[in-house]
Formats: C-alpha cells, structure tokens, sequence
C-alpha cells in the first residue's frame, strides 16, 4: 500500500523560508547495491526506507535541495511583489520518493473575456521531483483559472526538464530554468486570442474523434466541451477549459472519474492528466482546428 500525503496548502507569507518543505519530504538519499551488478537501491536516509531500484549512473538532489531551488529561482526572477502572497500546494506518492510543487502567484493575473463569460487567471508553476526513477526533475509553466479552479499548463515545449543521470546538478538545472523565455502575459495573450476564436460544435466533435482513440472519450470531451460553452461561448477557450477541467477534477460531474488501480495515487493520476492536456494543445488536429 502506497503512503500518501496529499494537498499540503501553505500561504509563503506565513511560513519561513527553512520551513517551507514539509517535513516527511525533508530527508537525504542514500543508495546501496543490489545483487544486479547496474542497479542499486534508493533508500530514504531519515527512516532506512527502501523506495525503488534504479540504475547504476542514476543522480539525484533530495526534495529539498530541488524544491528550494526552483522556489527561490522563481522568487528572483519575479520579484518580492509578484511572489507575495504566493500558495504552496504539496501533493506526494510513492511513499514519499515523488513529490510535487504547485505554486499559484495571486499578485500575477489576467483577465480572459468572451461576449458571455469573464474570468481571472493567474500565474502558476508546478514543479516535479522524483528520486526513485519514477520521473525527470521537471518545471511547467502555466495558469489556474480562479472561475472553476481549473489549472492550466502550456505544450510540452514550454517546460524545463532534466534527467536523473550521472550529469545531473541543481546548478545546471537552475540556469535552465533562469534561461527560460516563459511567459504569462504571453499565454494569457494566446488564451485570449483563443477565446476570440470561435468554433463549430461539428468541427470540434471531428477533431475530438481525430486526437482520441476512444471513441467513448471523444464522447464525453465533447459533452463537457458543450458544458463550458454554454458559460463561456463556442471558442476554443471552452475547448481549452474543457481539457483543464478534465485535468483538473476527476467526478461525475464531468465524467472522467479516477479508476483505483493499485499503482499509483490520486496525485500521480491527475498530474498525468495534466500532461495529457499539454500533449492535446501541441497536437496536429488541435492546431488544424484553431488555425482554420
């Protein structure tokens, strides 16, 4: 059975900064070999707990090595004013060996418009950390809408992502992420331009059942696509907001209820959601269908 800790929400301005990992993911790695000769154990130094088996050439930072320099990365290249304020979402699995970092800057917004729906979006940056082979050291950039609490993430292009390998150092990751050419204002500008784009329900059933194997998906996305235009319009912002609900909720009320495979978590599942989506945007049919 997996042990999850799940949806840690701290306001920054009320935590110190030494204070801002919790504590189940404040530990160091250690590794020991195992009988295969290119493999070795991941052991959590604090508890002596076996989390995975990884590869010879394998390197990792610990959680909080990794998640400090991403926060205080972001921090400087924003400004205090921008940062102020800035909520903390902490989701784990895997016994603690993945971890994420959602980061939503309230002082950061935008407004999105259609003839019939207005709404705040504001900044949000989601960084992921696995220290048992489980995922890549990784940061998305993207929104959350403060309408529905969709949370949005941009295409597969707009990330910094580095592997756990013998090369791997905070110090090259961090000047990837300060090099990154990310945004908001730039989404928000494309989000906008989406929601001036109007769609017809026939062409998004075509692409639907163009980007989806499943037939049975395709139905239910446009089922939830006709829910979020009938608030905000037929644009490709419903569309958009049609994807992000999807990876955002998981319930009847849009149909796309999480199975319990006994694998992972609730957390691990809806982050792979959130990476569908950005796969979905970069698409061919999705960018046929916005470009004609």
């Amino acid at each position: 059975m997996l042990n999850r800790k799940e949806n840690f929400i701290m306001p920054l301005d009320t935590i110190p900064m030494q204070n801002m990992i919790p504590e189940h993911l404040d530990f160091d790695v250690r590794f020991e070999p195992t009988k295969v000769d290119d493999k070795k154990y991941v052991i959590n130094a604090k508890t002596d707990e076996y989390l995975g088996v990884v590869g010879d050439t394998f390197k990792c930072a610990n959680h909080t090595s990794f998640f400090k320099g991403v926060h205080d990365t972001v921090t400087e290249n924003l400004g205090a004013a921008e940062c102020e304020n800035m909520n903390m979402k902490w989701k784990t699995a895997r016994n603690n060996a993945w971890a994420m970092l959602d980061m939503t800057l309230p002082n950061v917004t935008s407004r999105i418009e259609t003839d019939k729906h207005s709404t705040t979006i504001a900044q949000r940056i989601i960084a992921l950390h696995g220290i048992d082979g489980s995922c890549s050291n990784q940061v998305f950039f993207g929104a959350i809408d403060f309408f529905c609490t969709n949370g949005m993430v941009r295409g597969e292009h707009d990330k910094v992502r580095r592997k756990n390998t013998s090369g791997f150092t905070m110090g090259k990751f961090i000047m990837d992420l300060r090099h990154s050419s990310q945004s908001f204002y730039a989404q928000s500008e494309r989000l906008q331009g989406w929601a001036n784009k109007p769609l017809y329900v026939m062409d998004v059933k075509a692409m639907l059942e163009s980007l989806f194997k499943s037939d049975r998906k395709a139905e239910k996305m446009l089922s939830l696509y006709n829910q979020e235009a009938s608030v905000r319009g037929q644009n490709v912002w419903a569309l958009y907001s049609a994807f992000t609900n999807y990876s955002s909720h998981a319930n009847d009320n849009n149909g796309f209820q999480l199975r319990n495979t006994g694998k992972d978590t609730s957390a691990v599942s809806m982050f792979n959601r959130e990476h569908e989506v950005s796969q979905w945007i970069d698409s061919k049919p999705f960018k046929e269908l916005i470009a004609a």
